[in-house]
Protein backbone atom coordinates (compact mmCIF):
# COMPACT_ATOMS: atom_id res chain seq x y z
CA UNK A 1 0.00 0.00 0.00
CA UNK A 2 1.44 3.33 -1.04
CA UNK A 3 1.59 6.45 1.06
CA UNK A 4 -0.53 9.33 -0.22
CA UNK A 5 0.72 12.87 0.31
CA UNK A 6 3.21 14.26 2.82
CA UNK A 7 0.54 15.72 5.09
CA UNK A 8 -1.51 12.52 4.87
CA UNK A 9 1.52 10.44 5.82
CA UNK A 10 1.96 12.55 8.93
CA UNK A 11 -1.68 12.06 9.93
CA UNK A 12 -2.18 8.30 9.42
CA UNK A 13 -4.25 7.86 12.59
CA UNK A 14 -7.86 6.96 13.25
CA UNK A 15 -10.44 5.80 10.72
CA UNK A 16 -9.32 5.65 7.10
CA UNK A 17 -11.35 5.40 3.88
CA UNK A 18 -10.40 4.67 0.26
CA UNK A 19 -9.73 7.80 -1.79
CA UNK A 20 -12.01 6.61 -4.58
CA UNK A 21 -14.88 6.15 -2.13
CA UNK A 22 -14.42 9.71 -0.87
CA UNK A 23 -14.67 11.03 -4.43
CA UNK A 24 -17.73 8.93 -5.27
CA UNK A 25 -19.57 9.86 -2.08
CA UNK A 26 -18.80 13.59 -2.48
CA UNK A 27 -20.15 13.67 -6.04
CA UNK A 28 -23.15 11.50 -5.17
CA UNK A 29 -24.08 13.67 -2.18
CA UNK A 30 -23.77 16.95 -4.09
CA UNK A 31 -25.87 15.59 -6.94
CA UNK A 32 -28.47 13.88 -4.76
CA UNK A 33 -29.02 16.90 -2.53
CA UNK A 34 -29.38 19.16 -5.56
CA UNK A 35 -31.89 16.84 -7.24
CA UNK A 36 -33.86 16.49 -4.01
CA UNK A 37 -34.09 20.27 -3.58
CA UNK A 38 -35.04 20.72 -7.23
CA UNK A 39 -37.74 18.06 -6.94
CA UNK A 40 -39.14 19.71 -3.84
CA UNK A 41 -39.21 23.05 -5.68
CA UNK A 42 -40.57 21.96 -9.07
CA UNK A 43 -42.49 18.82 -8.12
CA UNK A 44 -40.87 16.65 -10.79
CA UNK A 45 -37.58 15.12 -11.85
CA UNK A 46 -36.10 16.38 -15.10
CA UNK A 47 -33.43 14.33 -16.88
CA UNK A 48 -31.66 17.36 -18.37
CA UNK A 49 -31.47 18.98 -14.96
CA UNK A 50 -30.17 15.73 -13.46
CA UNK A 51 -27.37 15.51 -16.02
CA UNK A 52 -26.40 19.15 -15.54
CA UNK A 53 -26.47 18.74 -11.76
CA UNK A 54 -24.15 15.75 -12.02
CA UNK A 55 -21.69 17.58 -14.25
CA UNK A 56 -21.66 20.77 -12.18
CA UNK A 57 -21.19 18.73 -9.00
CA UNK A 58 -18.18 17.00 -10.55
CA UNK A 59 -16.77 20.33 -11.69
CA UNK A 60 -17.01 21.78 -8.18
CA UNK A 61 -14.83 18.95 -6.90
CA UNK A 62 -12.42 19.12 -9.83
CA UNK A 63 -12.09 22.88 -9.38
CA UNK A 64 -10.76 22.30 -5.88
CA UNK A 65 -8.28 19.78 -7.24
CA UNK A 66 -7.16 22.31 -9.84
CA UNK A 67 -6.60 24.91 -7.14
CA UNK A 68 -4.45 22.29 -5.40
CA UNK A 69 -2.54 21.94 -8.67
CA UNK A 70 -1.53 25.59 -8.36
CA UNK A 71 -0.89 25.59 -4.62
CA UNK A 72 1.22 22.42 -4.70
CA UNK A 73 2.95 22.72 -8.08
CA UNK A 74 6.45 22.14 -6.63
CA UNK A 75 5.25 19.15 -4.66
CA UNK A 76 3.56 17.64 -7.72
CA UNK A 77 6.78 17.76 -9.72
CA UNK A 78 8.56 15.90 -6.91
CA UNK A 79 5.82 13.32 -6.38
CA UNK A 80 5.65 12.49 -10.08
CA UNK A 81 9.07 10.87 -9.72
CA UNK A 82 7.82 8.85 -6.75
CA UNK A 83 4.90 7.48 -8.77
CA UNK A 84 7.13 6.74 -11.77
CA UNK A 85 9.43 4.68 -9.55
CA UNK A 86 6.42 3.05 -7.92
CA UNK A 87 5.03 2.00 -11.32
CA UNK A 88 8.38 0.52 -12.33
CA UNK A 89 8.62 -1.39 -9.04
CA UNK A 90 5.07 -2.79 -8.99
CA UNK A 91 4.08 -2.82 -12.65
CA UNK A 92 0.67 -1.53 -11.61
CA UNK A 93 -1.31 1.60 -12.44
CA UNK A 94 -0.46 4.60 -10.23
CA UNK A 95 -3.97 6.01 -10.77
CA UNK A 96 -5.59 2.77 -9.58
CA UNK A 97 -3.23 2.58 -6.62
CA UNK A 98 -3.97 6.17 -5.67
CA UNK A 99 -7.75 5.78 -5.70
CA UNK A 100 -7.69 2.48 -3.81
CA UNK A 101 -5.29 3.80 -1.15
CA UNK A 102 -6.79 4.78 2.18
CA UNK A 103 -6.69 8.25 3.72
CA UNK A 104 -7.54 9.33 7.29
CA UNK A 105 -10.73 11.33 7.72
CA UNK A 106 -8.83 14.29 9.15
CA UNK A 107 -6.91 14.62 5.87
CA UNK A 108 -9.83 14.70 3.45
CA UNK A 109 -9.29 18.39 2.66
CA UNK A 110 -5.50 18.16 2.47
CA UNK A 111 -4.11 20.00 -0.55
CA UNK A 112 -1.24 17.48 -0.61
CA UNK A 113 -3.69 14.60 -0.91
CA UNK A 114 -5.56 16.02 -3.88
CA UNK A 115 -2.42 17.39 -5.50
CA UNK A 116 -1.23 13.79 -5.65
CA UNK A 117 -3.93 13.11 -8.24
CA UNK A 118 -1.96 15.30 -10.64
CA UNK A 119 1.27 13.49 -9.77
CA UNK A 120 -0.23 10.21 -10.95
CA UNK A 121 -1.89 11.82 -13.97
CA UNK A 122 1.43 13.33 -15.04
CA UNK A 123 2.62 9.82 -15.90
CA UNK A 124 0.01 9.75 -18.68
CA UNK A 125 0.28 13.42 -19.63
CA UNK A 126 3.61 14.92 -18.62
CA UNK A 127 2.33 18.49 -18.97
CA UNK A 128 0.89 18.28 -15.44
CA UNK A 129 4.40 18.09 -14.02
CA UNK A 130 5.56 20.98 -16.20
CA UNK A 131 4.22 24.42 -15.27
CA UNK A 132 5.22 25.82 -18.68
CA UNK A 133 2.61 23.79 -20.58
CA UNK A 134 -0.90 24.59 -21.75
CA UNK A 135 -2.52 21.68 -19.92
CA UNK A 136 -1.02 22.67 -16.58
CA UNK A 137 -2.06 26.32 -16.78
CA UNK A 138 -5.48 25.90 -18.35
CA UNK A 139 -6.58 23.58 -15.54
CA UNK A 140 -5.37 26.06 -12.95
CA UNK A 141 -7.42 28.74 -14.71
CA UNK A 142 -10.44 26.44 -14.72
CA UNK A 143 -10.13 25.92 -10.99
CA UNK A 144 -10.01 29.60 -10.10
CA UNK A 145 -12.28 31.10 -12.76
CA UNK A 146 -15.09 28.57 -13.16
CA UNK A 147 -15.63 27.65 -9.51
CA UNK A 148 -17.91 30.58 -8.64
CA UNK A 149 -19.91 30.85 -11.91
CA UNK A 150 -20.27 27.06 -11.91
CA UNK A 151 -21.60 27.13 -8.36
CA UNK A 152 -24.01 29.97 -9.22
CA UNK A 153 -25.35 28.06 -12.23
CA UNK A 154 -25.74 24.93 -10.13
CA UNK A 155 -27.69 26.86 -7.50
CA UNK A 156 -30.00 28.73 -9.87
CA UNK A 157 -30.64 25.60 -11.96
CA UNK A 158 -31.79 23.96 -8.72
CA UNK A 159 -33.86 26.83 -7.31
CA UNK A 160 -34.26 29.53 -9.98
CA UNK A 161 -33.39 32.88 -8.43
CA UNK A 162 -31.84 34.65 -11.41
CA UNK A 163 -33.69 35.77 -14.55
CA UNK A 164 -33.58 32.91 -17.07
CA UNK A 165 -32.01 35.10 -19.77
CA UNK A 166 -29.20 36.20 -17.44
CA UNK A 167 -28.54 32.60 -16.41
CA UNK A 168 -28.45 31.66 -20.09
CA UNK A 169 -25.91 34.35 -20.89
CA UNK A 170 -23.63 33.22 -18.07
CA UNK A 171 -24.09 29.64 -19.22
CA UNK A 172 -23.20 30.38 -22.83
CA UNK A 173 -19.96 32.04 -21.73
CA UNK A 174 -19.03 29.26 -19.31
CA UNK A 175 -20.00 26.25 -21.41
CA UNK A 176 -18.44 27.63 -24.58
CA UNK A 177 -15.22 28.15 -22.65
CA UNK A 178 -15.27 24.50 -21.55
CA UNK A 179 -16.00 23.31 -25.09
CA UNK A 180 -13.15 25.35 -26.56
CA UNK A 181 -10.61 24.61 -23.83
CA UNK A 182 -11.26 20.86 -23.88
CA UNK A 183 -10.95 20.73 -27.66
CA UNK A 184 -7.72 22.72 -27.52
CA UNK A 185 -6.35 20.46 -24.77
CA UNK A 186 -6.90 17.38 -26.93
CA UNK A 187 -5.28 19.15 -29.88
CA UNK A 188 -2.24 20.18 -27.82
CA UNK A 189 -1.91 16.62 -26.48
CA UNK A 190 -1.79 15.08 -29.95
CA UNK A 191 0.27 17.82 -31.57
CA UNK A 192 2.89 17.21 -28.86
CA UNK A 193 2.63 13.47 -29.71
CA UNK A 194 2.14 12.55 -26.06
CA UNK A 195 -0.05 9.63 -27.19
CA UNK A 196 3.12 7.89 -28.39
CA UNK A 197 4.33 7.68 -24.77
CA UNK A 198 1.36 5.71 -23.44
CA UNK A 199 -0.62 2.64 -24.43
CA UNK A 200 -3.95 2.73 -26.28
CA UNK A 201 -5.71 1.57 -23.10
CA UNK A 202 -4.14 4.39 -21.09
CA UNK A 203 -5.10 6.88 -23.81
CA UNK A 204 -8.77 5.97 -23.53
CA UNK A 205 -8.80 5.47 -19.76
CA UNK A 206 -6.82 8.53 -18.67
CA UNK A 207 -7.02 11.07 -21.53
CA UNK A 208 -10.24 10.62 -23.50
CA UNK A 209 -12.32 9.33 -20.59
CA UNK A 210 -11.66 11.93 -17.87
CA UNK A 211 -11.81 14.95 -20.19
CA UNK A 212 -14.78 13.93 -22.36
CA UNK A 213 -17.44 15.21 -19.91
CA UNK A 214 -16.03 18.73 -20.29
CA UNK A 215 -16.92 18.55 -23.97
CA UNK A 216 -20.14 16.56 -24.09
CA UNK A 217 -21.77 18.07 -21.01
CA UNK A 218 -20.58 21.49 -22.12
CA UNK A 219 -22.41 21.03 -25.43
CA UNK A 220 -25.53 20.07 -23.50
CA UNK A 221 -24.99 23.14 -21.32
CA UNK A 222 -24.84 25.33 -24.41
CA UNK A 223 -28.19 23.93 -25.53
CA UNK A 224 -29.68 24.58 -22.09
CA UNK A 225 -28.28 28.11 -22.03
CA UNK A 226 -29.72 29.00 -25.44
CA UNK A 227 -33.11 27.63 -24.40
CA UNK A 228 -33.03 29.70 -21.22
CA UNK A 229 -32.43 32.85 -23.29
CA UNK A 230 -34.98 32.05 -26.02
CA UNK A 231 -37.73 30.67 -23.74
CA UNK A 232 -37.25 33.26 -21.02
CA UNK A 233 -37.95 30.64 -18.35
CA UNK A 234 -36.50 27.48 -16.78
CA UNK A 235 -38.80 24.98 -18.52
CA UNK A 236 -35.80 23.29 -20.18
CA UNK A 237 -34.72 22.26 -16.67
CA UNK A 238 -38.18 21.16 -15.55
CA UNK A 239 -39.15 24.30 -13.63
Amino acid sequence: MSQIGAQTQANQTGLTVPVGLVVAVAIALLTAVSIAVSYRTSGNFDLVYGLMSLFLSINLLISYWEICLFLRRDYIEQRTEYWRERREATGGSPATEFFTSKVPLNSLCSTALWADIWSTYALYDGSYADRRTYGFNVDIANGFFTLIPGAVLHATYTVPFLPAALTGIVGVALFWQWTYVTSLYWMSFFVAKRQALISRTELYAYIWGPSSPWLFFALLGLYVSVRLIVDGDYSVLGH
